[in-house]
């Protein structure tokens, strides 16, 4: 049988398209989650262009303006003696804005409004009150536009799902005995040396059921009970961890053995890890998944952690490294049977 597709990769993404989506509207009314979520070429895109088009309507507006007003009519301005103009005698004509001969020198200064860069060669006199209002507006407009690109830009930078890249797992899971109980174990630690606080793992298995009715559930999700060392599923991320689930009656795994584990192709396990950032205070989210075929039967996990010059050392190069051990070739379910009729 052709082995069915990731519901989660290995690397967390979500296999899942989306398609024939009528309300594309509702996009639009979150526009700030829009931006963040576009991918980076299209953010810096859209970043360019709304500086671009708000510096050319503006550049148009106060063209207009200086139109109206006879400021780019030559022949209405006095010549003024440059040692009047020195020394700040008012010129016969007083235009709306001090040097706007072309659009060019327009769009000049609408860039030099709204980033405020103010050269000193252009400004706004008190002769047109429309003018002073475009000056206001545009401002707003500036600090609004340098509000939401800023904080989208910033948004993308510091993604919570940065900070997963550093959250790994073992890339096989195993199934040994622990305690005198099958366990499903897998391997999970943490590469910088900022915790994730009030760190919780759990598990799902995604397989296709049917229902009494006959109603099939192509990935139907079924939660299922993590162990860890410290009890519950509160985790102390500080050194890499191995999490287990025991086998039990309850478990979705009670009835597989390792004779038709990799018949079960349908079968996915889904690990998600959440926490709280230490240094941002942001939450973040990691996951991955195992399929049948990734699954090892009769091995456990290699020790990795060791004192060293009075403290503890981890050795990454074997996070994923593992050896056999004796199991029974049996299901949890034949297990409990055997031990129960000794």
């Amino acid at each position: 049988r052709e082995r069915r597709a990731r519901f989660v990769g290995k690397n967390g993404a979500c296999n899942v398209a989306h398609k024939n989506i009528r309300e594309q509207g509702r996009f639009l009314q979150d526009v700030f989650t829009t931006l963040v979520d576009l991918k980076w070429p299209h953010t810096l895109l859209i970043f360019t262009m709304s500086f671009l088009c708000s510096w050319l309507l503006f550049g148009m507006v106060w063209w207009l303006i200086a139109f109206a007003h006879g400021d780019l009519d030559h022949s209405t301005r006095l010549q003024r003696d440059p040692g009047e103009a020195a020394a700040g005698v008012p010129d016969g004509f007083v235009p709306c804005v001090t040097s706007i001969h072309s659009f060019t020198s327009a769009f000049l200064f609408s860039i030099e409004v709204q980033v405020t860069i103010g050269f000193g060669g252009r400004m706004v006199t008190e002769e047109c009150p429309a003018a002073i209002l475009v000056l206001i507006v545009q401002n707003i407009v500036g600090l609004v536009i340098n509000a939401i690109m800023l904080g989208c830009i910033f948004m993308k930078t510091s993604q919570a799902h940065r900070r997963a890249e550093t959250l790994i797992f073992s890339k096989h899971a195993v199934i040994a005995l622990r305690e005198g109980k099958l366990c499903f174990m897998l391997r999970v630690g943490d590469l910088r040396k900022s915790m994730i606080i009030s760190a919780t793992i759990r598990m799902q298995v995604v397989k296709k059921t049917a229902s009494l009715e006959g109603e099939v559930v192509p990935l139907n999700q079924i939660d299922i009970q993590m162990e860890n060392p410290v009890g519950g599923n509160s985790i102390f991320l500080v050194s890499p961890l191995i999490i287990y689930h025991v086998i039990d009656k309850n478990s979705p795994l009670y009835d597989i053995s390792p004779l038709n584990l990799h018949h079960h192709e349908d079968l996915e396990i889904i690990v998600i890890l959440e926490g709280v950032v230490e240094t941002t205070g942001i939450t973040t989210q990691a996951r991955t998944s195992y399929l049948a075929d990734e699954i090892l039967w009769g091995q456990r996990f290699v020790p990795i952690v060791a004192e060293e010059d009075g403290r503890y050392s981890v050795d990454y190069s074997k996070f994923g490294n593992t050896v056999k051990v004796p199991t029974p070739s049996c299901t949890a379910r034949q297990l409990e049977e055997d031990k129960s009729i000794m």
